[in-house]
């Protein structure tokens, strides 16, 4: 299933829970753990890294290290968070004096890296494309910002009537300082302004014969799955921006995000 839509995929503690079984690859991961004020959720990080990222409220992380503590945020349109990141191979739990949601974005990896604190000043806020096509991309775990073994993930807030993901890119194969192989999940959560819930659209399309298609609309707590294809663009509803956590990682040596782009597309708009 390539579209998630919210509901469909619970699993216990969790209102979404992506696992590489479920989406039939090997490495991305994500669920995401709703805590009622006062609420804890412990889990086993098994054979993946993870992120704990706050999408509403504040947490503690508590590892076998200690306990790290996070001030999160409002809502992912407030501002950046900071995060923490915990290794394979631990149990963890989450606790939340007032309640919040929190992503964990994880990937199947090799090593196990010490447990860390990032902090939401140090991440790295990159605005990309212009008009029509300009978004805000915070790198808080790109290959280049964040020291994971697998895992690489980023949120992006798309202005209200804005493209992002454009031009159209891939990255399922492997090809040496052109593209990486990278599994990707998208998670979506599109503002509400006076309540009034909106929506988005998400385009994969195929890179090769009997590849990924599908076109989705997408509201909050949606998920799409690309693990192959042409991906974008995600489109915002006029008044409405959209936020997407993309969590990715792939059987590469090298943990690098490198993509190409659809040569039937203006590039200048990336």
């Amino acid at each position: 299933m390539t579209y998630v839509p919210k509901g469909s995929a619970v699993d216990g503690p969790y209102a979404l829970s992506i696992d590489p079984k479920r989406a039939g690859w090997t490495y991305s991961q994500l669920r995401v753990v709703e805590l009622e004020p006062g609420g804890r959720h412990s889990f086993t990080t098994g054979e993946s890294e993870w992120i704990v990222l706050p999408l509403t409220g504040a947490c503690t992380v508590q590892t076998a290290d200690g306990i790290i503590e996070l001030l999160g945020r409002d809502s992912v349109f407030s501002g950046v968070s900071d995060f923490a990141y915990v290794p394979r191979d631990a149990r963890i739990q989450i606790a939340s004096g007032a309640g919040g949601r929190f992503a964990l974005a994880g990937a199947k990896c090799e090593r196990r890296l010490p447990a860390r604190y990032g902090s939401a000043p140090e991440v790295p806020v990159e605005h990309r494309g212009s008009g029509g096509c300009a978004r805000e991309v915070r790198n808080f775990a790109s290959a280049d910002a964040f020291d994971c073994d697998r895992l690489i993930a980023v949120e992006v807030i798309t202005p209200g009537g804005n493209w992002s993901s454009y031009p159209p890119h891939k990255h399922d194969e492997h090809r040496p300082g052109v593209e990486a192989e990278l599994e990707e999940i998208y998670y979506f959560e599109i503002e509400a302004p006076g309540g009034h819930e909106g929506f988005g659209y998400q385009r994969v399309f195929p890179s090769r014969e009997g590849g990924t298609d599908v076109l989705a609309e997408v509201r909050t707590g949606d998920a799409v799955l690309v693990p192959d294809g042409w991906h974008g663009p995600s489109i915002a509803q006029p008044g409405h921006a959209m936020y997407y956590l993309n969590v990715m990682a792939g059987p590469g040596q090298e943990r690098e995000w490198r993509i190409c782009f659809h040569p039937d597309h203006t590039e200048g708009y990336r």
